[in-house]
């Protein structure tokens, strides 16, 4: 009797922690499809925002309910250390491993600059964690934007990786 108690509750606990899962993988598809389709509509005149101030393209995402979470940095490419990209993530830090478990792409925004960023964005996403704030929103406010590029956004579990 004991030893089928025991077996019980181990199989309620596996279903349980299955659901859970289920749930959240669930719950990064809704994000997702709540998200891309907002991008898209800025996808087809990203062109307007080229020359322009970062914080006209960050009040267009506002516009359209999209809340940056993580921040990021790069280089144009391999060969110059120079940074002039900043990677804009949408999916908290908590959605990063349910959509990684599940093999889920991150939608994301590469915006390039036409100036170099300035290396102290290295200790500020040190300092914030990466965690998109007031600090950063003022800081890009007035860098010119050369390019932007779309990442990501042809489905969750798409084998699409257009970039847009």
């Amino acid at each position: 009797m004991k030893s089928l108690f025991l077996k019980t509750i181990l199989v309620l606990n596996l279903i349980f922690i299955y659901n859970c899962k289920a749930q959240t993988a669930n719950d990064y598809i809704a994000f997702y499809n709540d998200v891309v389709p907002k991008l898209n509509t800025i996808v087809s005149n990203k062109t307007q925002f080229y020359g322009q101030n970062f914080s006209n393209f960050y009040n267009e995402l506002q516009n359209k309910n999209i809340n940056i979470a993580i921040i990021g940095y790069d280089t144009k490419d391999d060969i110059d250390p120079k940074l002039y990209v900043l990677k804009l993530y949408f999916n908290t830090v908590s959605m990063w491993g349910v959509a990684s478990d599940n093999s889920f792409w991150f939608p994301s925004v590469n915006i390039y600059f036409e100036n170099e960023i300035p290396a102290q964005i290295i200790d500020m996403v040190r300092q914030y964690q990466g965690q998109w704030n007031l600090v950063f929103e003022q800081f890009f406010a007035n860098r010119k934007i050369e390019k932007i590029k779309f990442i990501s956004i042809n489905g969750y579990n798409s084998s699409d990786k257009t970039v847009k």
